[in-house]
């Protein structure tokens, strides 16, 4: 293998959610998920929630890009792009539209039916998120989401009913997307389903409480394990992956304060979470924290033994820039999709101000094969930005040549990274096409190698056009490598 070829029986691919692009929100008795009373915005305009429906208000995931409709057109392009994985999630609420039943909506399983059997067809994997950033607003009404250990056994039901259902044509599951995300105060409404307080903010850190975070995030990793055992002791052939917003950070300078501040921000952001998942127990830094911000976690007396005996077989991760952290007061604030940090004076930046480190990626790898020595999938990496559509030799592309430049280093800095030894099984890029984007609810900051004709105020026909980073990512595929 040369350095920029890819082990035999890679998987590449690419990744979706369905809130931010099935749309059909109330069909077939779907009900109505946290991301269903999400607002659109843009990189200026914060999103907002609201209680209920509001009649004539704009909520992107309600139409998205009508993938539910159009399945089948999406699924084909992937295939003629020659994907080997597609990351998708399932909607709970099309299975269970307030998360209160105790019988599955089968008119939402065979939605999913549907699905697989689609990708199958092409012989494409499927690897699929249980939980990805909706879940039932009926569970957030009647228990505040997360916040209660009532949440483990609706998930749990959820989870069994699915698995079940499709084990033997799925292999890869993640449990949830970015759990690591209730680290952080946007994580509270958005990962979490929980009111923080009576504001219509999507996110608010001047009312934040870690304390209702972290307990949230303890029922999580709790429901995680219980359903990896359960899936591990259906059918031994299944694996089951977690998945993290991975953070890779650097000190602003050399001073002993940034190193500092960094390593403990490392440890919080991206370890607390891997430890608990993939060691099966909060890491020795866990305790200290929770002392020095006045945590108290209700703990039950058989849950550690639940966390080890329900560890993940693989670590999946989203990367898609690095941030720079002081204590010094110096920098400029820096964009950031979840995290922000100061301005890096030695990386570019996205129009939306995130800073461009392929570097970091190939870092980031050695940094978690380093802590875990279990198998790796980076499974979201992309760049959002605008496209303009054209014309060229009579159809409609985007020269998107920014684009493939991004993902041409980071698919570099994955062979180094396997170069160095790392075991990196999978390759899924945010998104294969164009969807809504779950930080700002627009479509002007668009990823896809696949063009939505969908525009922020709702408007576009949806067609859908092959952006010129389709053909590139077709010939990456191809060569299995660069």
């Amino acid at each position: 293998m040369t350095n920029q070829q890819f082990p035999e029986n890679f998987l590449w691919g690419g990744a979706t959610a369905a809130n931010q692009l099935e749309g059909a929100y109330q069909t077939d008795g779907k009900g109505l998920s946290t991301s269903d009373l999400l607002l659109g915005g843009n990189v200026n305009t914060p999103r907002k929630t609201t209680r209920e429906l509001v009649p004539d208000a704009f909520y992107p995931s309600h139409e998205a890009i009508d993938h539910f409709h159009r399945f089948k057109e999406d699924i084909a392009l992937f295939a003629e792009m020659g994907f080997k994985l597609y990351r998708f999630s399932i909607a709970w609420t099309r299975i269970f539209p307030t998360g209160l039943e105790t019988e599955p909506n089968e008119a939402g399983l065979a939605f999913y039916d549907q699905i697989i059997a689609e990708l199958k067809r092409y012989n494409i994997e499927p690897l699929i998120t249980i939980s990805h950033f909706e879940s039932p607003i009926g569970l957030t009404k009647a228990f505040n989401g997360w916040a209660a250990r009532d949440m483990i056994a609706a998930y749990v039901r959820f989870a069994k009913v699915i698995i079940n259902r499709y084990h033997q044509d799925v292999k890869y599951w993640l449990t949830f997307n970015e759990i690591n995300m209730l680290t952080r105060p946007m994580g509270a409404y958005l990962a979490g389903g929980m009111y923080v307080d009576d504001s219509d903010r999507f996110i608010s850190p001047d009312v934040d409480s870690e304390q209702l975070r972290l307990q949230a995030l303890h029922h999580q990793f709790i429901a995680s394990a219980l359903v990896t055992k359960f899936a591990h002791e259906l059918d031994a052939s299944l694996k089951i992956g977690c998945m993290l917003a991975y953070r890779m950070l650097y000190p602003l300078t050399s001073k002993p304060t940034d190193i500092a501040l960094v390593q403990t921000a490392t440890e919080f952001n991206n370890f607390y979470c891997g430890d608990v998942q993939v060691k099966g127990r909060y890491a020795y830094f866990a305790k200290r924290y929770w002392r020095d911000h006045d945590i108290q976690l209700d703990i039950g007396a058989d849950d550690e033994a639940i966390l080890a005996a329900g560890t993940v077989d693989f670590y999946t991760f989203s990367y898609y820039q690095s941030s720079t952290m002081t204590t010094t007061g110096e920098g400029e604030q820096a964009g950031g999709n979840f995290f922000s940090g100061v301005k890096n004076p030695y990386l570019d930046r996205s129009d939306w101000g995130w800073e461009i480190d392929p570097r970091g990626l190939r870092t980031a790898l050695n940094q978690i094969y380093d802590r875990y020595h279990v198998p790796l999938m980076v499974v979201e990496n992309g760049f959002g930005t605008r496209d303009d559509l054209i014309e060229k030799d009579g159809s409609k592309t985007v020269e998107d040549t920014e684009r493939i430049n991004y993902l041409q280093a980071h698919v570099a800095a994955m062979a180094d990274a396997i170069q160095d030894g790392v075991d990196l099984i999978g390759y899924t890029s945010w998104a294969p096409i164009d969807l809504v984007s779950a930080s700002t609810g627009e479509m002007a900051k668009r990823y896809g190698y696949i063009f939505v004709d969908k525009h922020d105020d709702g408007s576009g026909t949806l067609a859908r056009y092959r952006k010129q980073s389709f053909y590139w990512y077709q010939q990456v595929i191809q060569q299995n490598g660069l």
